[in-house]
């Protein structure tokens, strides 16, 4: 009778350990924290500004300490890099009509109506790069509403042209002239970029994405 006690002690502690564990678990494997730690390794820092698209593991940040910014998808487990001024430009698309874009040397186009209802929100992020041209973020797709936090049409709207807003500001930077030793440099990086859009060239190991 006196190992009974030790026992349920014992159990006790166990499921303490694997509810402690499960948990850890779960946190770590969060979609939004998996993306940010991702961007946070590409971009040499903390991302100044990040955007997901929630319940399918995109995401995207930049950083302009470093000069850096990066789109993330597979929840973070393959990312692209792009300098900063590689940004070309960025639309707001809802249901297949774009409403609201900006893109380097045009006069922006606002967002000018509202949406309350919608079938698709994505904001489309466009690069000056042959290879991989543009990112799109599909903030809202039909029957997200039956998803736990999930938001609304109007709200990944706002988002999106929030978005835009710091495109916008981005663009609006000059671009800083890159020494012939740069352009070279630059240029085997993207020579070294596969020429197949659905293989990335960076990605990120097992070890490395906790």
């Amino acid at each position: 009778m006196s190992e009974w006690p030790r026992l349920l002690l014992l159990l006790a502690l166990a499921g303490i350990a694997v509810t402690i564990l499960g948990s850890a678990a779960i946190w770590l494997m969060d979609e939004e924290r998996r993306i940010r730690r991702a961007l946070k390794r590409v971009l040499k820092g903390p991302p100044e500004a990040v955007i997901l698209a929630p319940g399918r593991g995109r995401g995207a940040g930049f950083n302009f300490s470093t000069g850096v910014m990066a789109v993330a998808w597979d929840s973070g487990g393959w990312l692209l890099p792009y300098r900063v001024d590689e940004l070309f430009g960025a639309e707001l698309i809802v249901d297949g009509q774009v409403l609201a874009r900006v893109h380097r040397g045009e006069t922006r186009l606002p967002l000018e109506q509202a949406v309350e209802h919608a079938a698709r929100v994505t904001l489309r992020l466009i690069f000056d790069d042959p290879h991989h041209p543009d990112f799109d973020l599909d903030l809202w797709l039909a029957g997200d509403e039956t998803r736990r936090r999930a938001s609304s049409p109007s709200d990944a709207v706002q988002e999106a042209n929030k978005w835009l807003a710091r495109a916008e500001a981005i663009l609006r930077r000059p671009i800083a002239p890159h020494s012939p030793t740069a352009a070279r440099h630059e240029a085997r990086q993207m020579d070294e970029r596969p020429d197949e859009e659905d293989e990335p060239p960076f990605y990120l190991d097992s070890d490395e994405r906790l």
